[in-house]
């Protein structure tokens, strides 16, 4: 008999509930029909240690499924590979280890949370990946970012799916047949653009796998504000940004310098720049100005008691945050970085939380503790920068989110934030083509 394999591909944004959806629909396939009696489950290692494992224990008609985590030592992991479960859940840095360790070990299904972690096709974790896809009869992907840096995205996660049918198995002809060079220098080619035609003809070709949702569709959620509150340097202090930007260069007191070899690197230098202070040469921390956390400070005021996630991207930032507010505004600042911090966030009893969004990014649910979030500094990054927003802009979040950016006026923070707003309508457009025809009862 011929093997049947069915995929799928969902886009669900980041506010709806998917852990337990799909657990359910596991829970179905191994319990009701009987389709499938082993499932792997792998994802960022937050939310594999922590989001599956708890959504099982939370729901009564999920305390049926076995579920073993396999994480930590190589001891541990060993343990929980070997453990009868109907459920396995890996990180997806252990995904290697998996295939190398056990390499006979077949399951039903296999599902990929945050799939565009698996763009990359040359990555270990994405060969991995297909070592398990190509053995298993059911292959789902989950991820509410899908083309957080534009269409070439979709390559490695559709081929992860469906070992390359619908975009093909190579990624030079799925960028030859769909795109053309846009940046070059010489032969060197820096960025892609559609060609004319592409953007409808890869709909069409991803669009019978695929199913999107998106929390407005389906959820009633309250309204979600962007707020741009913009910050303004001194003569003086912009003088010596343009210098930078100029000069790729700023001799400080001293044989200290601030220099940049590259333009990502003076893009780094005056992102921080704008925030209010560059690391030198040396590894010092060299101070620019402190308007955005003047401006911070008034926000905490402004709050009137009412808890204020704060989003920062460098370490000096950090610093300086806990420092000027307990200084200036009597607050003591707390990192969201651990079980304990997470736990007294959600019960009120933090009144400025901090989170970097490469580690807070996925799988926190932090709706109960607040519902404004602050970016001091931002990032490149849509998917970064709309996972983190979705740390309180999700199910389950009562009041009107509120988020707002502070922006140095004339500075990178205005074309990291216009490159944001532009990737953020291009995923949406794409998203938008295929968004399942659902209708709530």
């Amino acid at each position: 008999m011929k093997r049947i394999r069915e995929l799928c591909l969902c886009w669900i944004w980041v506010s709806v509930d998917k852990t337990v959806s799909t657990l359910t629909a596991i829970w179905d396939l191994m319990y009701e029909t009987f389709d499938i009696s082993s499932a792997l489950v792998v994802a960022p290692l937050r939310v594999a240690k922590y989001t599956w494992y708890d959504e099982v224990r939370k729901w009564d008609h999920l305390n049926e499924l076995t579920v073993s985590v396999i994480c930590g030592t190589a001891a541990q992991r060993k343990a929980a590979v070997e453990a009868e479960a109907d459920v396995h859940i890996i990180n997806r840095e252990n995904l290697p280890w998996l295939m190398e360790n056990y390499p006979g070990l077949r399951y039903d299904m296999i599902v990929y949370d945050e799939l565009s972690s698996f763009k990359n096709s040359q990555a270990k974790r994405f060969k991995a990946a297909m070592y398990y896809t190509l053995r298993a009869d059911r292959v789902v992907g989950l991820t509410g970012t899908p083309a957080s840096n534009g269409y070439m995205d979709l390559f490695g996660e559709y081929k992860v799916i469906d070992k390359g049918e619908r975009l093909g198995r190579f990624i030079t002809k799925y960028r030859n047949d769909y795109f053309s060079p846009d940046k070059t220098n010489g032969h060197i080619v820096y960025s892609y653009r559609l060609r004319d035609g592409a953007e409808k003809a890869i709909q069409e070709r991803i669009s019978d796998i695929t199913v999107s949702m998106q929390a407005k569709d389906y959820l009633k959620m309250p309204e979600c504000l962007y707020i741009k509150n913009y910050v303004e340097m001194s003569d003086k202090e912009a003088k010596i940004y343009k210098q930078m930007k100029r000069d790729l260069i700023i001799p400080l007191e001293g044989d200290e310098e601030i220099t940049a070899q590259s333009a990502a690197a003076l893009s780094n230098k005056l992102i921080q720049m704008a925030n209010g202070a560059v690391y030198t040469d040396e590894g010092g921390v060299q101070t620019i100005h402190d308007h955005k956390l003047e401006a911070l400070a008034d926000i905490v005021e402004q709050q009137n008691g009412k808890p204020l996630l704060v989003a920062y991207w460098y370490k000096h930032d950090l610093a300086r945050i806990k420092k000027y507010l307990s200084e200036n505004a009597g607050v003591e600042p707390v990192c969201i970085d651990s079980e304990d911090a997470i736990r007294s966030w959600n019960e009120g009893k933090v009144l400025v939380g901090l989170i970097h969004p490469a580690s807070a990014g996925h799988g926190l649910n932090l709706q109960s503790g607040g519902s404004t979030l602050c970016w001091f500094g931002l990032t490149w990054s849509l998917e970064l920068y709309q996972q983190t927003n979705a740390r309180l802009y999700r199910q389950g979040q009562k009041e009107t989110t509120v988020i707002t950016h502070i922006i140095t006026k004339g500075t990178m923070d205005e074309a990291v934030m216009q490159a944001l707003e532009q990737k953020d309508t291009t995923q949406n457009v794409l998203i938008n083509s295929v968004r399942a025809e659902i209708k709530n009862d």
